[in-house]
Parts: C-alpha cells; structure tokens; sequence
C-alpha cells in the first residue's frame, strides 16, 4: 500500500509505543496515511535516537518491545493508520556490551562466525581489532583495568570503567599486560581512531561498526524480524537508512525488495546537483531531499542571494578558501577531512591499491605513496556522495560521472613527475571496478564509493555548511549554498520528472537531521529580498552588543539563526540558540572542535549570545525584533507556500513531528525534543495542512501513480511571483514566491492566472470562496492570504470520483 502522507515520530525512552498510541486519534484527523517511526530494533539503552542498533532480533524494551509496537500497530489501525519503520542496514553499535555478534568476535576473533558480519581489516590490525575506547594512551589508563565476572553472565571479563569485554579462552589468570596483548582486539586511546581504525565506521563515529549485508546469511539474520513485522502486517513499508554506506546498494534494495515482498520503501540517498537516483534502484524513491531543495530554492531570491554573499565578505572577512567562496570551501574541507579524519580509509584504500599493483607487473612499480596521493586528489574530487559500481560490472554512465575526465586531470596535476601521475589513472580504474574481479580488487571498488560518500557527508554537511553562512537557509541537507535558488522552470521540470519517473517517492521538508526547521529556513530566505537592510541590522546589532562576537563569520550566523526563531520568547530562543551555535563552530573547525576544542573561544561564544542574539533585553534585541515583525507578511507567504508545495507536489508528503503548524528548531538536538500533541488551535499553516492532507487522503488517484502534473502559467507583469501547478486537471495549487520583491514592485497589478477550465473553482482554504475560469485575477486569488488550494467543482451531470 503506497501512502498518501506520512508522519515522523521520534521514539526515544522518553517518548515510547504507547506515547505515539495516545497520540493516533490526533495524527488520524491530520489526514495522514501512516505513522514514520524512527528505528525500533534494540539500540544502545538510553539512546535517544535509535540508530546505534545492538540486537536486530529483537524491538526495543525502553520503548515497549514487540508487544507495545504490535499494540501501536492495533491502535493506528483502528484509525486507518499504518507503520512505515526506519531500519539501519549499514551499521551497528560498537558497544561489546550490547552487541552479541560483536563480543562473540572479539571473544573468537576471526574465526568466529559472526566475523563476516562486521566490516574488519583484519591484516591492517595485525589480526586484532582496534578498539579506540580508552580515555588516554594506554599507559596512562592501565591502573584502570581489572577482571571480574560480567554482570550478566557470569563469565570472566576485562572491566575499563563502566565498559565490559570479554577475554579468549584461556587468557583469564594471565598477568594484565600478557592478557591484553593476548586478546583479539587492542584497546587503545581515542585519538588512534583517526589513524588506526581497521574497521568501516558510519562516517567518522567510531561507535559504529559497518555491517556487511551484501553477506546472504547476514542480511538475512539482520532482517528477519523486520520482515516479520511486515509479513504479519504490523507495518506496511520502510525507510532505509544511509544506503550509500553498503557495498553494493541496487543488490542490497533488490534483494530487500524481493524479501519484502516490493513493500513501499524509500531510500535517505542524499543527491547532489543534477545526479538522480539510479533507475535501476527497487526503491519508490529517495526520502525527499532533493525536494526540500527545489522548494527552497523557490523562495530564495538569485539576485538578493549574490548580493548578500558579497555583504557577508565585506562583514566577515573570510579568507576565499575557508567561506568566501562556496566550490574553494568545499575543496579545503574536503582536504581537512581527508587528510585528518579518514586517514584510516586512506590508509586502507592505499594497501588494497598496492596489493593489486603488486600482483601485476604492468603496475608493479606503482610507489604506494604515489597510489595514496591519488587516492586523496581522486576523492576530494568527487563531485557526487559515491559512484555505483561492482567491480567487473558495467560501468554506466551514471557510475563514470562520479569521476570524470576533469577530476582525473586535476589530481595529475598535484603530480610533479608525469609517469608518477599514471597512479591517478590507476585509482580510477580500480574505483569504476574495471581492474579485475579478484578480492582486493572487489574491495577497493566498495570501499572507494564508502568512503567518498563518508567524505563527502563530513566536508560538505558537517563542514562546509557550517563555514559558508552567507545565507543559512540554503546550507540544508542535499542544498547548494553556493546557486541557492531554484527558478520555477527547473521546479517544473524536476517535478514532471518525478510524476514519471519516480510517483511515489518521498518528499520532506523538516527531519530529525535537517540544521533548521522549515519554517526557520523560510524566514531566513526572506533576507535574499533585502540584503541591504539585512547588513545594516547586522551592523546595527553589532555595534550595540558588548561582549562583540569572538569572530564576525560567527556574528553574521547567529544573528540569522537568531533572526530565524524571533518568535521564540526571548528566554528559550537563548537556552536553544547557544548549544546549536557552539555546534556549528566545533563542526565547522575553524577555531575550535570536537576532538580538539578551545575552551576560551568557546566560552566566548557563549558570552557573546547572552549578551546579543540571545539575550532577552537590550537594544540588540530590541532591534532584532522590530526587523522581524516588519518582515511578518513576507514569513508568512513563505511558510505557507513551501507548506502547500511540498503537500500537494508529486510525491508522498513526510511530516516531521509538530510541522503541521508553526515549528521552529534549530539542529539536533534542538530538533529531537518528544512531540507533544498541541495544546492550543491549529493556526493557519495548520489549517493549509489539514486540507491538503484530507483532499490527498479523499482522493489519492488524483497525486498517486495514475495522476498528472502539469505546469500553469501566469501572465503579467508580476507573473515570476506566482507559482502554480494542477494535478489532474482537478486541484491547482498557487502560491506566492519573493513576496517583497513583489510589493517593491507595486503588486500584482493586473497579473492573471490561467486554469486549466473554466471550473468552477471552489478554495479549499476558504470555504465559500469560489473562481471561474480559465484566467483569474491573482490579487483576488490571494487577496486573503498569499496561497490557495482550488478544487474543480463537479460539473451538474456528472459524477464525484471521490
């Protein structure tokens, strides 16, 4: 059953099963189709997120086991409802303690059956695993070893802190510095992740373990109780986590597909530009990114963005390479990341590339280190997350984008000696999977796709969005900060190209890992519209805010972050503003960060949003606010119009928690908070929502697989403002886009709409409204509020589908 809209629920100990079942009768008269659950298999106890699975056999206790999840399951059915599950295919939690398969590994080491379940390199360890736990260097830490029965079980085990592991047969009576030498895995010190790690993490999180699901027999214990819950109907589909971690994804979502019974499934592919998700994919579509882009973009102003970028150069002052310039801050986040945070895939890569070399003699004389430089230059120029491609299959064109002729030229140039540079080539060949079938030759196709796409989530997510601020709106997961905005011509052409292609894939606005809510993105694009007062206000607020920002670039941020949540009371904006802006600055890495923080910048972080944007007084806030509130009928015609977009665009609408009405939130966890049913009336935004999701739920032929989208035209002078689509010839939706621009303009002034027929036309927004046409007058259509959802009435004669 393919749904009509879905809605994102964080489960966490803190919001269980039977939370969201009190929650249904609710969620039921949204309109929406299914509840979206975040993951619900056994995860590290008290993670508020889910991801960190520990035990795929089982549903998780802290938030009700099997028993409440079948119960939530009997509840939304009642109410029409069904479950779509978040599942995490690509890794586990590296938590000994929890994780069976795991332990039993580090217990039997490579011999153990459960060592192909986990992505090791077993020759890089010296036969053991890294395990990067420990406090400080091991000798430091060693008085703080002992052994001792575990606390489950019984059985001998090696305590550090609160931490268990267990101990190879035979070793428990020996001295501490011969037991820990003698185990299957090395303990070691944090800081060696960087450099030592020998298994495949998600990213650069060492917490979590890659799993091999390409592995028959372990994609099949791993899913066994997810198929199990969808074969017994307690839900219906499925999200799928980081499909660009797995080895090979189209065998992955084929054989799940098969498994599934071609269950409705989406997949979390990030992608970039004008990349689109590979045909062959046995997937609905992507969970909806590459909309949320599209309908940003809409509402974001080309012009006002290029002037805004070149107001934050003259303000902050930074250097081209680290945000000036969006592709040149790319390039050296992408370097930072490469060079200092994956160095143990570099290091990986590179062995594998040697050992093929080694057993040619063609490549022979290959020097590894010339095989790691390309390595690096080829991966830091990747232009998308990873190339698709099995090593001895066929290379398609798709697969030769991720690295073309540009990229190679490129790397050889970093090459001083021409016949050096020939590693490049060598790389390439080895990626696209076009040097051989053989296992290193197998591995290095994989692992080079894995870690590009590791790469290219950290330099460009987690990095370069948070140093390139010139308009954080446009710094959005699967965005382009550096073309931000999106004409309605590209608009129309992407969606077309989903009503064909891809009618039931997802679309989103807000999720768990977006940096902003929607509706504080949508305020923020409003300042593409007036850069000019937008840098005097900065200016302004600046001038008026003692202690000053520790760096300019961070002022122009959280003045905008700021900006973005003024409807917040003043106290919660302030206890939520400072720890996403100290987020920001450790990921961005400029001055301080996670691994390697500064305690004096950082604590200047915090006095400076105390005294300003997150203040609660002062002329800095005074100022703030007075900009905000005039800037309230453009807010608003940007909120509802990306709300009625996304609603009624082809695709299966994804709500997250809350979005049905005004949510502002900034990153995680600020984004993560337990929903709460709404205790006050809907607002406007929640009245858009409750009617296009009841129309989609009335008639779901209408936007299903058997609908058509089509493009309408305005014609006028402010024509460009208008944005509006039919779908099926029965609903028109029409919005308003760059509403300031529009009232610097003088209005609408004579601009008409042209429907598909003459109608009538009744809008769903406001009952008793009602159009003929096919033109219509735009400033009568929006003379209430700057969108409307129209319904062709049905004509005397003739009969309602409905």
């Amino acid at each position: 059953m393919t749904p009509t809209a879905t809605y994102r629920l964080q489960l966490q100990p803190d919001f269980p099963f039977s939370a969201a079942g009190k929650a249904v009768p609710y969620l039921a008269a949204l309109g929406v189709s299914h509840l979206h659950l975040s993951p619900v298999l056994e995860a590290v106890p008290g993670s508020r997120h889910g991801y960190d699975v520990v035990d795929h056999s089982l549903v998780r206790a802290e938030l009700g086991g099997e028993v409440g999840l079948r119960q939530l399951s009997a509840t939304a059915r009642e109410y029409g409802l069904g479950l779509i599950l978040d599942i995490v295919p690509n890794h586990m939690a590296a938590a000994p303690r929890h994780n069976r398969q795991l332990w039993e590994v580090l217990r039997e080491g490579r011999t153990s059956p459960y060592a192909r379940w986990f992505d090791i390199d077993w020759t890089a360890g010296g036969g053991k695993v890294l395990l990067p736990v420990l406090a400080g260097p091991l000798g430091d830490e060693i008085g703080r070893f002992e052994t001792g029965p575990a606390q489950d079980c019984g059985a001998p085990v090696l305590r550090y802190g609160e931490q268990e592991f267990p101990l190879r047969e035979g070793t428990a009576g020996l001295p501490l510095p011969e037991l820990l030498d003698a185990q299957h895995y090395r303990l070691a010190w944090w800081r060696l992740a960087r450099t030592e790690l020998n298994y495949r993490r998600f990213f650069t999180i060492s917490e979590l373990i890659g799993v091999r699901v390409e592995h028959p027999e372990v994609f099949a214990a791993t899913h066994a109780k997810i198929l199990e819950l969808l074969s017994d109907g307690v839900a219906d589909g499925l999200r799928i986590d980081h499909p660009d971690g797995l080895a090979e994804p189209a065998a992955y979502l084929e054989r799940l597909n098969e498994a599934s019974g071609g269950r409705w499934t989406v997949v979390e592919k990030i992608l970039t530009g004008s990349e689109t998700l590979p045909a062959g994919w046995a997937v609905a579509g992507t969970t909806g990114y590459d909309a949320l882009h599209r309908i940003d973009g809409l509402f974001t102003d080309p012009a006002g963005a290029a002037d805004l970028l070149g107001r934050y150069r003259d303000f902050a002052g930074p250097p081209g390479d680290r945000g000036g310039y969006w592709t040149a801050t790319v390039r050296r986040a992408a370097y930072r990341v490469v060079k200092h945070e994956l160095v143990a895939e570099t290091r990986w890569l590179t062995r594998l590339a040697t050992e093929v070399c080694a057993q040619d003699p063609a490549l022979r004389d290959h020097a590894p280190w010339a095989l790691r430089a390309a390595v690096t230059e080829l991966l830091v120029r990747v232009p998308v997350y990873r190339p698709y491609v099995t090593a001895g299959g066929p290379v398609t064109a798709l697969a030769e984008s991720a690295l073309p002729a540009e990229a190679v030229r490129d790397a050889k140039a970093v090459f001083s000696v021409p016949e050096e540079a020939r590693a490049v080539d060598v790389v390439r060949e080895l990626a696209l999977g076009r040097l051989g079938e053989g296992e290193a030759q197998t591995a290095f196709c994989a692992r080079f796709a894995q870690t590009a796409s590791a790469l290219h989530a950290k330099s460009v997510e987690d990095t370069a969005f948070y140093r390139y601020v010139p308009l954080i709106s446009a710094t959005e997961v699967g965005g382009d900060p550096g073309m931000p905005a999106v004409a309605p011509e590209e608009f129309h052409a992407f969606c077309a190209r989903l009503a064909r292609d891809w009618p039931a894939t997802g679309t989103v606005l807000t999720t768990h890992d977006t940096k902003r809510s929607a509706d504080v993105r949508a305020r923020i694009a409003v300042l593409s519209e007036c850069p000019e007062q937008w840098s005097s206000l900065v200016a302004q607020v600046t001038r008026a805010t003692s202690p000053a920002a520790p760096d300019p670039q961070l002022a122009w941020q959280a003045w905008q972050s700021a900006y973005g949540c003024a409807d917040l009371p003043a106290q919660e904006l302030a206890t939520r503003l400072e720890p996403a802006l100290l987020k920001a600055v450790r990921e961005a890495g400029l001055f301080t960060s996670w691994t390697e923080p500064d305690p004096a910048y950082e604590r200047a972080v915090s006095d400076f949003v105390a005294a300003g944007p997150g203040s609660d007084a002062g002329p800095a806030q005074a100022l703030l606010r007075r900009f905000a509130a005039a800037l309230g009928p453009q807010v608003r015609a940007n909120v509802l119009g990306a709300a009625l977009v996304q609603l009624t665009m082809p695709g299966v609408p994804d709500l997250y928690q809350g979005t049905e009405r005004e949510y502002l939130a900034l990153v995680d966890p600020d984004n993560r908070r337990p929903f709460r049913e709404p205790d006050r009336e809907a607002d406007e935004k929640a009245a858009v929502t409750v009617a296009a999701l009841g129309l989609r739920r009335e008639r779901p032929e209408l936007f299903g697989e058997s609908g058509t989208y089509a493009p309408l035209s305005a014609h006028g002078p402010a024509a460009a403002h208008c944005l509006a689509f039919a779908r099926s010839g029965e609903v028109v939706t029409a919005v308003t886009r760059l509403s300031l621009r529009l009232t610097e303009e003088g209005g609408w002034r004579g601009t008409v709409l042209t429907l598909p027929d003459e109608g009538p036309w009744h809008d769903l927004l406001a009952p008793g409204r009602e159009f003929t046409g096919p033109a219509v007058d735009v400033s009568e259509l929006f003379a209430d509020r700057p969108v409307a959802l129209l319904r062709r009435a049905v004509r005397e004669g003739s009969a309602d589908l409905g």
